[in-house]
């Protein structure tokens, strides 16, 4: 049994106090039909296609417009969708999470669907109920605000109640109808004092599967808390005599999921800082103070099998990082799914998310700044283009040799700058590994300056790199020696030119070469690219999109 490549764009659809944030529309998703096409290319078998309940129908008379045209051009592409019908929103302005009718509501728009595509078979009413709660009615970051156990909790109910009773109505049309109910399941870690603290929030994260497969009762871990915060037994047990276990569970894994809990206030930013009611702590990423290597996909694929011995799949593999970090990361999923595989986990599939980006996550979508991720494409010069993820993603699904050159290297996530607050344990680390970079250095000041910036910026990437200077014996030289994938010349302040041997090379300009810059260099040449591009100031635009029509010189040489 091999893994298949599952794809999706982000989809998420968060109302806030002062605004409403789309992102099939941030990253012009809805308004590409072609880009349907692109994700079929990567040979993937399924869509996480959303079919979102605000956007279809937020009044009473749906538009199917749309979704009509996606789901003809799917069968098309014989690529089959995963229904989903709320991501991260709160259904249209007319209810809310916490709508008693919400339920009731959300599952008459899930048959509506059902009755208009009868083919649809895989279903995700609600995308991570678990998270959508805790944003949404214990944190007060979306609507409708709640910060309080009750509002999370009716909310957490009221989800997962309109998840069974979509079910259900969507199997009245298609009896073979399957959940795929997915969620993110971030592990909590603290200090000996916390460890209540942590080991709570390490039994909330299975809530969401615990319930629908009808688990909870009064000897569950959770049922305390249930009724403290407000759920009658009447509720809960709900669940339990309408029994929904998914038919496969979706795991959706984060760098950031992980949590350390520590009441050393002093240690962190007074961002960070939180508590219980009980005892104050800070709230920080796992990953930037734990010394050992942490477990990831293989680690919490094993867990949820062995607590569920359901099939499962990864329904969300994305990092916001540089695309040497992105390339790694989706490489280690895949591998740690295919070694849970190997192991008897019954891991069916692998998804490549946000495959046109995503919008405003650095802020968990609560600000509007222009902040833009890019996915398996980059959108962000005005039209998709692909980027090394794309290659990766079918060298995996085919079972094909890997052939881009910086996976062999340690993601971030594996390297010792990784830890920035106080380490807990020793710091553990894998050392650079794979062919380098050769930067040859021009005589200019100014170029031996961003020369300087280009060697610290490669280093903080995780990418080996050899420094020399422009002399043609040398280069041919350590070209010899050292094989590397590819050369820079920094031989003008105002100008890099990148080659990967043997390829045509890649000529950029920019009038300030700032970090943002550099860093958008090095991605385009990790991707392959190659021609005459400029820097604009925020973003990375091919010569074609100049207004001035100047355009560099052209390059002569090719190593």
């Amino acid at each position: 049994m091999r893994l298949e490549l599952w794809v999706g764009p982000e989809a998420s659809y968060t109302r806030t106090a002062s605004h409403t944030l789309d992102q099939q529309e941030l990253t012009g998703f809805a308004g590409r039909p072609e880009d349907l096409d692109r994700m079929a290319s990567l040979g993937a078998s399924r869509v996480r296609l959303p079919l979102l309940w605000e956007r279809i129908m937020p009044e009473q008379t749906p538009d199917w417009t749309w979704s009509d045209a996606a789901l003809q051009q799917l069968q098309r592409l014989k690529l089959d969708p995963i229904a989903g019908l709320v991501h991260h929103g709160s259904g249209p302005a007319h209810t809310s999470l916490l709508d008693p009718a919400f339920p009731e509501k959300l599952a008459d728009y899930a048959r509506r669907v059902a009755e208009r595509y009868p083919h649809l078979d895989h279903w995700t009413p609600v995308n991570e109920p678990l998270t959508t709660a805790r944003f949404s009615g214990l944190y007060g970051h979306w609507y409708p605000h709640a910060q309080d156990d009750h509002s999370f909790v009716q909310a957490l109910l009221n989800e997962l109640r309109g998840t069974v009773l979509a079910m259900q109505a969507v199997r009245e049309i298609n009896p073979a109808s399957q959940l795929v109910q997915t969620e993110d399941l971030g592990r909590t870690a603290s200090t000996p004092a916390l460890r209540e603290q942590a080991a709570f929030e390490n039994e909330r994260r299975w809530i969401t599967w615990d319930l629908l497969c009808g688990r909870v009762g009064p000897g569950h871990p959770m049922w305390s808390y249930l009724k403290w915060a407000g759920a009658t037994e009447e509720q809960v047990m709900w669940f339990a005599e309408h029994p929904c276990p998914p038919g496969i569970l979706g795991l959706n894994l984060y760098l950031t999921s992980d949590r350390f809990l520590d009441e050393r206030l002093d240690r962190y930013p007074e961002s960070t800082h939180g508590g219980n009611g009980r005892q104050q702590y800070a709230d920080v990423e796992a990953i930037r103070v734990r010394g050992p290597l942490q477990g990831l996909h293989h680690t919490r694929l094993m867990e949820t099998h062995e607590r569920y011995g359901l099939p499962m799949a990864l329904t969300e593999v994305h990092l916001g990082c540089t695309r040497e970090e992105q390339l790694r990361w989706l490489n280690a999923a895949w591998q740690g799914s295919t070694e849970a595989l190997l192991e008897g986990a019954d891991v069916r599939a692998l998804t490549i998310w946000s495959a046109f980006g995503s919008a405003e996550w650095n802020s968990l979508q609560t600000r509007q700044e222009g902040h833009y991720e890019p996915g398996v494409w980059d959108v962000s010069a005005g039209w998709p283009r692909e980027t090394a993820l794309a290659q990766l993603a079918r060298e995996l699904v085919n079972g094909e040799l890997l052939s881009h050159p910086v996976l062999p290297g340690p993601g971030w996530w594996q390297r010792a700058e990784r830890v920035t607050y106080p380490a807990e344990g020793d710091v553990q680390a894998l050392e650079l590994t794979g062919r380098p970079l050769l930067l040859v250095q021009g005589q200019d000041e100014l170029a031996s300056g961003l020369m300087e910036e280009l060697d610290h910026l490669c280093w903080l990437r995780g990418l080996p790199v050899v420094s020399v200077p422009d002399d043609g014996q040398v280069i041919t030289s350590q070209i010899r020696r050292l094989r590397p994938w590819a050369v820079v010349e920094v031989s003008h302040p105002q100008e890099l030119r990148l080659h990967w041997l043997g390829r045509s090379p890649l000529c950029i300009r920019a009038d300030d070469w700032d970090r943002h810059a550099l860093h958008a260099a090095l991605d385009l040449l990790i991707d392959g690219e190659d021609g005459e591009w400029h820097w604009d100031g925020q973003m990375m635009r091919p010569n074609w999109q100049r207004q001035d029509g100047e355009s560099l010189p052209p390059a002569t040489t090719t190593y």
